[in-house]
């Protein structure tokens, strides 16, 4: 992993700075304080990470201005969900990368107001980005809204709250996270590309990287969610089982949800092998996000 500690540790100052600088400051209210809670506290910023990769194995640098706000849209949509996440009428959890929830820290209404403006800040930057054409910020913004919306993530969640103490197979289950985790991250490789203005091979290719790279997200967070604690999580440990909730480990055992998870690297990173560019930075995020003990 220490190619991709050292991929992450260069290219996270800028996205750290690039979201500081997006946090709205609102008079007389608390909202802007809690949408940056929530959008600059932290966290592992696999998805901007993937913007900037996916990009940069088309161009072979990430010197594009347009990268730091597709990047930042990504996140608020994001840090948008997890804020909603958390809530009482959703999964209740009162911790978030190992500090209350935003609904915790603040309250439960302006935590619901501080989503709802993340999700409409996520569309200004995009429509506001000068440095790309017209046609490709509406690409950017049709690939956000559809991996964000009922087709997406939104369903995806919908989904999961549905089958608390259900069961589900393992279609059902890899339909769920495709849209609750997976769609999120299929955006966030495929709007790289569409700033780099990528065929429709390209696309193809890196779509069929980033469904692996998704779901495989979803099974090693199953398998940490039964091996690692609390602390080291950031978030409470054994959750998802708590809530009877259906997963890749309860589904298929903890052996076979690694393997699981193994057989999607292999496939994302197959995926990229025929791509001309530098696709090392992509490699190391796949890798990472089925190795990572947090």
């Amino acid at each position: 992993m220490s190619s991709f500690r050292q991929y992450a540790d260069g290219l996270r100052p800028r996205i750290e700075q690039a979201l500081t600088k997006v946090i709205p400051t609102t008079a007389n209210s608390q909202l802007g304080e809690a949408m940056g809670y929530a959008l600059a506290g932290g966290g592992k910023r696999i998805r901007p990470l993937l913007v900037f990769a996916s990009y940069e194995a088309l161009k072979g640098h990430t010197e594009s201005a347009a990268l730091d706000s597709v990047a930042c849209a990504i996140e608020a949509i994001h840090a948008y969900s997890l804020i909603h996440d958390d809530l009482p009428a959703m999964d209740d959890d009162d911790l978030r990368r190992g500090k209350p929830t935003c609904h915790i820290a603040y309250d439960e209404a302006l935590a619901i107001l501080a989503g709802d403006a993340l999700q409409t800040l996520a569309f200004e930057l995009l429509a506001h980005e000068t440095s790309i054409s017209a046609p490709v910020r509406i690409s950017l913004i049709k690939s956000l809204s559809t991996a964000a919306g009922s087709q997406g993530m939104v369903l995806g969640q919908a989904i999961d709250l549905a089958a608390v103490a259900n069961t589900l197979n393992l279609q059902q289950l890899e339909h769920m996270h495709r849209c609750k985790t997976g769609a999120l991250v299929n955006a966030s490789v495929t709007m790289g590309a569409q700033v780099a203005e990528a065929d429709t091979q390209t696309l193809k290719a890196l779509h069929t990287f980033s469904t692996a790279v998704g779901l495989a997200f979803q099974v090693q967070d199953d398998i940490l969610d039964v091996t690692a604690d609390t602390k080291t999580l950031g978030k409470t440990q054994g959750a998802d089982a708590a809530k009877n909730k259906p997963t890749y480990v309860s589904l298929l055992g903890l052996d076979a949800a690694r393997q699981h998870a193994h057989r999607l690297l292999d496939e994302a990173l197959t995926a990229i092998s025929p791509l001309p560019g530098n696709t090392a930075p992509l490699q190391s995020i796949a890798q990472y996000v089925v190795e990572r003990e947090r």
